[in-house]
């Protein structure tokens, strides 16, 4: 049987019951090292026989699955995987990512049996902002731009979420194990140290981005909410709410540490998400003000 179960948002106890009883029982697990990460250290998760020690939570040893393996190597993982019980843990829902939809057709490609074994993602977790999950559009990625390449496609699902009143989910992008492009062109396996696009950045090209497309969806007084390590509990889950502009001028200090996410609030706007989310604004007058004027939301 091929497991691939969801870790959740957190740490290794944010695993189900039931996912942890199938990594018990498998021969290889691996940990997906690329699509996302934990807020905890890959040894934490490692067996260890020191009984003066607490055994870790999972009781297995883990192999590391960068995107090559997972990618172009799913044979290696999937090896056996007909005759004994593999794993691959993922951060958040296994579905969470193209990539684990693609190594799932593979394996029923090979009549290898197949469980997903769900769990807590950053597309339900977001409702900690106070806004709510049905009230939500089209999710989108946001890439970092480099000199010749700003792909903006980006802005057009906005569009039509704001067209319909609608928030935006925008997941911010992450770089880990990438290759230059001189390493890439000349077969150099060197990677770039890991990077991960903070909301300054990501505020920044939304509005570079209307700068070119002029629709006026994205401006200084558009509402929005920034979050990061949702799920970490008050020592690590960071929530920021206000204009574009206001979260513009914070350093990346003020909205905690990777991985960060950011919500455009769509005008079809509840007052009990503008009271809710007012705790987390940098300006809780101006973050009612602009709801009501220029959202329409009626606010006592």
């Amino acid at each position: 049987m091929f497991y691939i179960i969801g870790l959740g948002l957190s740490d290794e106890m944010d695993i189900t019951l039931r996912g942890l009883e199938a990594v018990k029982s498998s021969t290889r697990v691996y940990l997906e090292a690329y699509t996302s990460i934990l807020m905890i250290q890959k040894e934490r998760l490692v067996f260890t026989l020191n009984l003066a020690r607490k055994e870790a939570f999972y009781g297995k040893s883990l192999i590391l699955a960068d995107r090559d393996m997972v990618e172009t190597q799913s044979d290696v993982i999937l090896e056996n995987a007909h005759k004994e019980d593999v794993s691959l843990l993922v951060v958040g829902d296994p579905f969470g990512a193209t990539t684990h939809t693609d190594i799932i057709l593979r394996a029923r490609a090979l009549n290898i049996p197949t469980r997903v074994i769900h769990n807590a993602s950053i597309m339900n977790a977001v409702g900690a902002c106070g806004l709510q999950l049905y009230n939500f559009g089209q999710t989108v990625s946001l890439v970092f731009f480099t000199d010749t390449w700003k792909p903006d496609s980006f802005y057009d699902r906005i569009k039509e979420n704001a067209e319909l009143g609608l928030h935006t989910l925008v997941l911010l992008d992450i770089k880990v194990k990438e290759q230059s492009e001189e390493n890439l062109a000349r077969g150099r396996k060197i990677y770039e140290p890991p990077r991960y696009m903070s909301v300054p950045v990501a505020v920044s090209q939304l509005l570079e981005t209307e700068s070119h497309r002029k629709s006026g969806i994205l401006t200084t007084e558009t509402l929005a909410i920034a979050l990061s390590r949702v799920g970490g509990g008050e020592d690590h889950q960071r929530i920021v709410a206000g204009t574009l502009g206001d979260l513009s001028m914070h350093g990346e200090e003020a909205f905690g540490e990777p991985l960060h996410s950011l919500v455009i609030v769509g005008k079809r706007l509840h007052h009990l998400e503008v009271e809710y989310a007012e705790s987390f604004a940098v300006d809780k007058e101006k973050w009612r003000t602009v709801a009501k004027d220029l959202y329409g939301c009626a606010l006592d």
